[in-house]
């Protein structure tokens, strides 16, 4: 069990500084001198050579890399390069704002998805399975913005009962708060949680179809033992795994629902330090979606050890 979490740890470790490399070798490889670009066209060669000595960017890559790698482990992200201020807490902030929605809607994706998805593969080839895979069917294709833009024309604009945009730290208002964070979850979570009923509704259905279920029923249990002992025990595995997912996918969908709503998230400072060309911003903002992204995934590895006997007893797959 220890080996197999030191081993999680070590992978997430190793993933890590790869992709830490990779985002800063993309970085390098953009068209555009960040000095030349502080400064505009008009700048002049010694002023360019004094803004790369402060950016640091005169250096050899090598040593550019560890010193910016350096820093992100000790939770500094350097300073802008447009704004020259610090970017950490801003990071922070914007940061603290996104999970507050992704979390927010993942929490209600699984609360849709979870009964649907087993109602679904219980009821299948029934006219209320056949409802909520259509259902869920139609919010896969529906695209987040749409979603977003159609919940805001019903219930801000029609009905004129929830805000349409804006964000308000939960400190200083819980009721507005939540008022103005009822729509963008909802936007968020209605796609991801129909897409998480397909993927339940199978692993329930691939579940119902094996042998040692049916000889459970022969043996007398009724159809709710068997869904709590056997069916949901099964299919933890897949739903963890899709769980992982769509939280990784919401983190990046959230850039989008961050735009139409004006919430000051880590999508909306990413957008904003592209238009701005601020590279290091953004190589900041990356970096922090792909380090939680690994984290999601080690987290969930160490879920799997914990539910599943056969992974602790034969490591790490």
């Amino acid at each position: 069990m220890l080996l197999s979490i030191i081993k999680l740890i070590a992978r997430f470790a190793v993933s890590f500084i790869a992709a830490s490399l990779a985002v800063f070798l993309i970085m390098r490889l953009l068209p555009g001198d960040p000095a030349q670009i502080a400064l505009g066209i008009n700048a002049t060669p010694e002023l360019l050579a004094k803004t790369r000595a402060e950016f640091g960017t005169d250096r050899p890559l090598l040593i550019q890399y560890f010193e910016w790698i350096g820093g992100i482990l000790r939770g500094d992200f350097g300073n802008s390069y447009i704004t020259r201020q610090d970017i950490s807490p801003v990071i922070a902030d914007r940061t603290q704002v996104s999970l507050i929605l992704v979390a927010a809607a993942m929490v209600l994706s699984l609360l849709i998805a979870v009964p649907a998805g087993i109602l679904a593969a219980l009821k299948n080839n029934r006219p209320i399975g056949t409802v909520i895979s259509v259902v869920s069917q139609l919010g896969i294709a529906v695209p987040g913005f749409l979603a977003a833009i159609l919940l805001v024309l019903v219930f801000a604009v029609q009905l004129k009962i929830l805000p349409a945009n804006g964000w308000t730290i939960p400190a200083a208002d819980p009721v507005e708060f939540l008022r103005k964070l009822i729509l963008p979850t909802v936007s968020l979570a209605a796609i991801q949680g129909a897409i998480m009923t397909r993927y339940i509704r199978t692993a329930v259905l691939e579940v119902l179809g094996e042998e040692y279920l049916t000889t459970a029923r022969a043996k007398g249990l009724t159809s709710m033992q068997a869904l709590s002992r056997h069916v949901l025990r099964g299919a933890a595995i897949p739903i963890i795994t899709v769980t992982g997912v769509q939280v990784s996918a919401m983190l990046v969908g959230a850039v989008v629902i961050e735009r139409v709503f004006v919430i000051p998230g880590l999508g909306s400072l990413l957008v904003e330090s592209t238009a701005n060309r601020d590279l290091l911003t953004v190589q900041a903002i990356v970096m922090v979606l792909v380090g939680f992204t690994l984290a999601i995934n080690l987290v969930i590895e160490l879920i799997y050890t914990l539910v599943d006997p056969r992974l602790r007893r034969r490591g790490v797959r």
